[in-house]
């Protein structure tokens, strides 16, 4: 069985898969500072929550946009498991043409999201990421990576705009019965959600016109936040939650047998 960790700047995704599904997954806040051993205690737990043995786990894989926590992360697996993480970065062998000016800042998130869209679609795509920021990554059906767009994410719009202003209230997001808001939450809510779906339409337009080649790229949404908007925003045409632990099963299966040869 294959532990996949997704380390985002608020959550940190894990899953395991086996039988080249992913079998089970649990989110928990990445900005908690947590040593090794605590790490480890951690997966444990969350295995034992889902009923899965933690001897089950013999390989592991790790994509972090968090520095910081990468290191502590792939001790906390060594001690829980006794397994070596393999850990995603821009250097990582794998098959996708970082075809941009600077693509040792390519994110992992966004290398592995692209890569499992070429993979399991076999189409140009457009993956919108909709997590802590919004990013809109650029891939054709060859693997090769275009580039894309990164943007404030759907609660850091939220959080920036009631933490910033003195009158309005600090707002749950979730869906707008109607765009037009009656009271301060709903007014505060139909904007960011509607803002968000809006500035989605508009981007990936933009993205579209300028396509370098004459398929149509389809739009695949993922992240915590997808399948809240994509009622609103018909630009999604899929919503893969899990796309990014897929794309980290992929990237393991093919490092595996390119370390194999």
């Amino acid at each position: 069985m294959l532990l996949v960790c997704d380390v985002g700047n608020t959550e940190t995704t894990i899953g395991v898969a086996c039988d080249g599904e992913i079998a089970s997954h649990w989110r928990v806040i990445t900005g908690v500072s947590r040593t090794p051993h605590e790490h480890a205690l951690l997966l444990r737990g969350l295995l034992e929550l889902g009923h899965v043995s933690y001897r089950a786990v013999s390989a592991a894989i790790v994509a972090s946009v968090v520095p910081g926590v990468t290191s502590q992360l792939v001790d906390g697996i060594r001690h829980a498991f006794g397994v070596q993480a393999m850990v995603i970065d821009a250097s990582s062998p794998l098959p996708i043409t970082l075809d941009v000016e600077e693509p040792q800042t390519v994110g992992a998130d966004r290398i592995i999201n692209t890569l499992a869209a070429s993979r399991i679609y076999e189409r140009d795509c457009i993956v919108v990421d909709l997590g802590t920021a919004t990013t809109y990554d650029c891939i054709t059906r060859d693997a090769v990576f275009l580039g894309g767009v990164i943007a404030p994410g759907v609660l850091t719009s939220l959080e920036t705009l009631t933490r910033r202003t003195s009158k309005l209230p600090a707002t749950e997001l979730r869906a707008p019965v109607q765009v037009l808001g009656r009271r301060t939450e709903e007014c505060i809510r139909s904007g960011v959600v509607y803002g968000a779906v809006d500035a989605i339409t508009g981007i990936v337009g933009r993205l579209q016109a300028e396509w370098p080649t004459d398929r149509v790229p389809l739009v695949i949404g993922t992240g915590g936040l997808a399948a809240m908007l994509a009622p609103f925003c018909p630009t999604l045409e899929i919503v893969d939650a899990d796309l990014t632990l897929r794309g980290l099963r992929i990237a393991h299966e093919l490092l595996s047998i390119r370390l194999a040869d």
